[in-house]
């Protein structure tokens, strides 16, 4: 799933922080960055937002007035330094409360909740699987894996965050991952559709990392695109 999201935001370090956090997230796409509720709001009117980080304090209208005026159709988590207007906000239906100076692990816990709630509007799936590992069960976002590579005995699992090596097959990956999600390219590989970067000949780049296209794979793989 790839979300769409704008910054409502005055204050230069602000803007770039959420920036930051935003490109560590691979299925975040930043589409603008607007200083006042006026100009997001055209924006927002006239393109498909998912997402809306909004500050409070802004010129003109605040980002309390736009949400007590407007129906957003969309996801809306505040980022603000005044914790006074919390319960307001939930009141006006947010999806998150973030108080500045917040870090990235708290960033990521909104993506969570805005993930979850814009997958029940549209009905999809189960959000995760559980991957085994030595000596547990590891939850695993549909949202956050990369791509799988084969290592002789051994599946490691790409995401966002960090690796997982299991001794789980292709075969078994294949049969329980989406397949509107996630696709065989290769022997050894296996990629999110969405978290594609690059298709150059052979070759896919997924954040930052190479995986090759076989000719085994090649045909079902570039249908599978079609179809994203």
């Amino acid at each position: 799933m790839q979300i769409n999201c704008i910054i409502v935001e005055d204050e230069p370090l602000a803007q770039e922080r959420l920036k930051n956090y935003i490109t560590q997230i691979p299925y975040l796409r930043l589409k603008a960055i607007y200083e006042n509720s006026l100009d997001a709001l055209v924006y927002i009117k006239t393109n498909p937002i998912d997402l809306v980080f909004l500050d409070i304090q802004l010129d003109g209208i605040t980002g309390i007035q736009l949400l007590e005026s407007t129906n957003l159709n969309c996801q809306v988590v505040i980022t603000t330094a005044y914790h006074e207007y919390a319960l307001k906000g939930y009141e006006l239906n947010i999806t998150d409360y973030l108080l500045k100076p917040f870090g990235f692990e708290r960033f990521k816990q909104a993506i969570e909740k805005v993930q979850i709630n814009l997958s029940k509007k549209v009905g999809e799936d189960p959000l995760y699987f559980f991957v085994k590992t030595s000596y547990k069960l590891e939850k695993v976002y549909y949202t956050d894996l990369l791509f799988i590579e084969g290592m002789r005995d051994y599946r490691k699992l790409y995401t966002v965050s960090n690796t997982i090596l299991t001794l789980q097959t292709f075969k078994e990956f294949e049969a329980s991952l989406p397949q509107k999600l996630f696709c065989r390219v290769h022997k050894s590989y296996m990629v999110a559709i969405d978290k594609i970067d690059t298709i150059e000949r052979d070759e896919i780049k997924i954040s930052g990392h190479k995986v090759y296209i076989s000719e085994t794979y090649k045909q079902v793989f570039f249908e599978r695109l079609k179809k994203a």
